[in-house]
């Protein structure tokens, strides 16, 4: 009995199915996973996991915080660079902000900040920028601060508005990321008093304007310790921001800084390939040998 063609290709189709299902979800991961477990590579493949007395501490590719239950840090260990993620490896991420986010989005003073739903509020790549360098510069016992940053640790700018739209005589300034009642960190911009920013007003007909103040230009706080990684998983801190912290962790643990600094170059990774990138420290390694210390 000669079976309709209509049938025959059906019958393909599924040989085709349980074939390729067969072959790429079942032969070829267990191929791959047999490779995995190849000595030498084995550890890798299972997260190039990093374990002290027995216990699994953290993984060699992955960064993670050392703070308290509060979010503080912890005075005695190396703190790693800002995540986007929070380094949660299910939620890996940049933030996706570049240099032209310097205005931040107004919280409603209506609603709980701290709630769950949040008040609506958005820090800008500015804002987190300058919040952060306070916060290390804090920590560290170093000026924190950087260029076209408030004292406060926002985004120094205002949004000026000119007689003729763009040009002419100045005739309002706003500092844009000081909600009202903040004092605005400047006073007065070309001979106009700078108000404090008001949520729920629009101030995109104005100009944005970034004000420098007066910060040095190299900040004592480096970039790493104040911008997240591409990833959001970076382990590595620069050596300039392990030996910014050198004080303070050998203050906490009651040991010299010179032996802290020796960890340092220790735990410091070379340039990959020996020409690439800059060297880093790794901080869950550095902070181990610490606690074994």
């Amino acid at each position: 009995m000669r079976i309709p063609s209509w049938i025959s290709q059906h019958l393909a189709a599924v040989r085709a199915v349980v074939l390729f299902t067969v072959l790429t979800g079942l032969l070829y991961p267990l191929l791959i996973l047999g490779v995995a477990q190849i000595p030498g590579l084995r550890d890798k493949a299972d997260g190039s996991l990093v374990k002290a007395n027995g216990q699994t501490v953290g993984s060699s590719l992955i960064g993670q915080s050392f703070t308290d239950a509060d979010g503080n840090p912890v005075p005695k260990y190396f703190q790693s660079r800002p995540s986007a993620s929070g380094y949660d490896p299910d939620a890996t991420a940049a933030s996706n902000l570049g240099p032209e986010s310097m205005e931040d989005t107004l919280g409603d003073p209506a609603l709980d900040p701290n709630s769950e739903e949040g008040n609506g509020s958005k820090n800008s790549l500015l804002t987190d920028v300058c919040s952060r360098s306070k916060a290390v510069g804090e920590l560290e016992g170093v000026d924190g601060s950087r260029p076209y940053c408030t004292a406060d640790g926002l985004g120094a700018v205002l949004r000026v508005f000119y007689s003729d739209g763009v040009t002419g005589k100045v005739t309002r300034a706003v500092s844009v990321n000081q909600a009202c009642p903040a004092t605005p960190f400047i006073a007065g911009y070309q001979g106009v008093p700078v108000e404090c920013g008001k949520f729920g007003e629009d101030y995109s007909k104005g100009v944005l304007v970034p004000v420098r103040g007066s910060a040095p230009e190299q900040s004592a706080v480096p970039a790493d310790a104040v911008t997240a990684s591409g990833s959001s998983l970076d382990p590595h801190i620069s050596v300039e921001y392990a030996e910014l912290q050198a004080k303070r962790v050998a203050a906490a643990r009651g040991v010299s800084v010179d032996k802290v600094t020796a960890l340092i170059g220790e735990h410091t990774d070379g340039r990959a390939l020996g020409f690439m990138g800059e060297p880093a420290v790794d901080v869950l390694a550095l902070n181990l040998a610490l606690d074994r210390m």
